[in-house]
């Protein structure tokens, strides 16, 4: 793989996940410059990989590393050629101009999130959710992983990637690692479509304070880890 790319798309994929092939036909539209990267968990990786398949006009490959989503995305970028690193869940969807989005972000000296949306695969109130998740991540400064986190590699190197040690919430504590050293936190305004069906499957209410008990415990957790110097959005 050469070096000098600008962006390393970075993809953990769970066992048995499909939406991963979707997500490679959005990615159709990205040009030369950009790499994608696939992380199966060990031994799960699929045998061959053809990114014509795909409409794919830009290298992909697969990786495998042991079970974990730090874990895996840690492997994407330790393999990674790309002067820029985004990290999405295998579930995501993309509009082309979001895609488009990320590859003008590339190499900017920031974390960029994106503006989720959730797809009809859930019930209607999980837009709620979206409304939420953009008052967390623009008003509160705390975007998550599931907004295609995407930064300068020297910088994730720099913040020590994502911690492997956590049962949960490696991108939430990411991002506390980026507030305390001061790391603009810029959002592309563009949207990022995810599944809404863990809310169908474990019912709206209970899912929504379910995360809200989570997120509020590891924001105590991470933002006691150090002094917050203060994210700055721009």
């Amino acid at each position: 793989m050469a070096a000098g790319l600008k962006l390393s798309v970075i993809v953990p994929v769970g066992p048995g996940e499909p939406a991963w092939r979707e997500l490679l036909g959005d990615l159709a539209v990205l040009d030369l410059g950009a790499e994608i990267i696939l992380v199966a968990l060990s031994g799960a990786a699929p045998g061959e990989f053809d990114a014509h398949e795909f409409g794919l006009r830009v290298p992909a490959r697969w990786l495998e590393a042991p079970a974990g989503r730090a874990r895996q995305q840690n492997a994407g970028a330790a393999a990674a050629c790309g002067e820029t690193l985004w990290f999405l869940h295998a579930d995501s969807r993309l509009p082309a101009a979001s895609v488009t989005k990320a590859a003008r972000f590339a190499a900017r000296d920031a974390l960029g999130y994106f503006d989720l949306r959730f797809r009809d695969d859930g019930p209607r109130l999980a837009q709620l959710n979206a409304l939420g998740a953009w008052i967390r991540s623009h008003w509160l400064g705390l975007p998550f992983g599931d907004q295609g986190l995407i930064l300068p590699r020297p910088l994730f190197h720099a913040l020590g990637g994502f911690d492997e040690t956590l049962p949960a919430g490696e991108d939430h504590a990411l991002v506390w690692a980026a507030r305390r050293a001061g790391i603009s936190l810029t959002p592309l305004r563009a949207p990022l479509h995810t599944s809404a069906r863990r809310y169908a499957e474990h019912g709206w209410l209970r899912t929504t304070l379910r995360h809200a008990r989570l997120t509020i415990a590891q924001a105590r957790s991470f933002s006691a880890a150090g002094p917050e110097s203060g994210a700055k959005e721009r």
